[in-house]
C-alpha cells in the first residue's frame, strides 16, 4: 500500500537528523568557547533531576537490599557461631568448677590425713550399690595398691566404712549403714563405749545397746573406739540424733546421723593402722619381675 504523499507532513528523518548533528555540533562549539550556556545547564540540570533519581532509584535500592542480605546472612553464620562457642565455653567453665570443687575436698582429705597421723590411701567412687539390704560402693583401688579386707575408710567428715571386699583393681567398701555392719563407738563427752549398728537408712545409725538410764543426750559425738581392731581410736563416727526410753525394755530406742558424707563423697580415705609402707604393684614393677624371672 503506497501512502499519498499529499498527507505526509513536516520533514523527513534524515532532514531532522541532520538538524540535530548541527545543532549538537554548534552547542559544542559554543560551549568551548563561552560560558554563556553554563546557566542553561544548571536550569535543566534542575528539570532533569527527579527523573535521573527516579531512573537510579531501583539500581541504588537493589545494591542496598543485596548488601542488607548479604549482612543478614552474615549476622546469622556469626550468631551461630558464637552460640556454639558460648555452649563450649560453658561446658568447659562446668569443668572448671567441677575440677575446682574436687581439688577443695582432696585438700580437705590431704589435711585430715596429716591430722589423723595414719597412712592413707585416696581412692575415687566407681560405683554405689544402696539396696535396701546393702549399703555397699566400689573405689578404683585394689590389691594392687595394697589394699586389703576389713581396712577403715573415711572421708574429709567421718568414718565411711570398712573394706568389704578387695580386688586386684578395686574394692568394695561396706558403708557403716549397712544392717550388716558394726562399729564400737564412744560418747566422746564422757568415754561411755556402746555399739553403732546400720540402719539401712543412708542417713541414720542406731545405738541398740544402751540402758535407759545411760548417760547420753542428742547432739553427742560418737567416735570410733578403737576396740574390735579395724577402726583405730578417735575418728568422728555419727552424732546423736533421737533418744526414746522405753521403761518397758531394758534399752533405750537411739538413733544417730554418720558426720560422714555418705551420699556425697565422692573421694575417700583407705586407712592402714600399720606404719609399714603400701606394698603398691605397678604394671613396671610386674614386668621387671617377669624379666628377672625369665633371666
Amino acid at each position: 500500500m503506497v501512502i499519498n504523499p499529499l498527507f505526509a507532513t513536516g520533514p523527513s528523518i534524515n532532514t531532522r537528523l541532520l538538524v540535530a548533528i548541527v545543532a549538537s555540533i554548534a552547542l559544542l562549539v559554543a560551549e568551548r568557547k563561552s560560558s554563556q550556556l553554563d546557566k542553561l545547564r544548571s536550569v535543566l540540570s534542575m528539570i532533569t533531576y527527579p527523573i535521573q533519581s527516579i531512573t537510579d532509584w531501583p539500581l541504588h535500592h537493589s545494591k542496598e537490599t543485596v548488601e542488607s542480605i548479604k549482612s543478614l546472612y552474615s549476622l546469622k553464620e556469626e550468631n551461630e557461631r558464637l552460640s556454639q562457642e558460648q555452649l563450649i565455653y560453658k561446658s568447659q567453665l562446668l569443668k572448671y568448677e567441677a575440677l575446682e570443687k574436687e581439688n577443695i575436698r582432696l585438700r580437705a582429705l590431704l589435711e585430715k590425713s596429716f591430722k589423723l597421723g595414719e597412712q592413707v590411701l585416696v581412692a575415687e567412687l566407681l560405683s554405689v550399690n544402696l539396696a535396701p539390704f546393702e549399703h555397699v560402693v566400689v573405689v578404683d583401688k585394689g590389691t594392687r595398691f595394697g589394699v586389703h579386707a576389713q581396712q577403715a575408710v573415711l572421708d574429709a567428715y567421718g568414718v565411711v566404712g570398712q573394706v568389704y571386699r578387695a580386688l586386684p583393681l578395686n574394692s568394695e567398701i561396706m558403708l557403716i549403714t549397712d544392717p550388716g555392719h558394726a562399729i564400737p563407738v564412744q560418747i566422746n563427752r564422757n568415754g561411755l563405749r556402746t555399739i553403732a549398728v546400720g540402719s539401712g537408712r543412708i542417713n541414720r545409725l542406731i545405738l541398740p545397746y544402751l540402758a535407759n538410764n545411760a548417760d547420753i543426750k542428742e547432739g553427742d559425738l560418737l567416735i570410733s573406739s578403737g576396740l574390735g581392731g579395724i577402726f583405730p581410736q578417735g575418728y568422728p563416727v555419727a552424732v546423736v540424733e533421737k533418744i526414746i526410753l522405753q521403761p518397758n525394755k531394758p534399752f533405750a530406742e537411739i538413733y544417730a546421723t554418720p558426720k560422714a558424707q555418705l551420699n556425697r563423697s565422692r573421694e575417700l580415705l583407705i586407712v592402714w593402722k600399720s606404719e609399714a609402707p603400701i606394698p603398691l604393684e605397678t604394671q613396671e614393677t610386674e614386668q621387671a619381675d617377669e624379666n628377672h624371672a625369665e633371666e
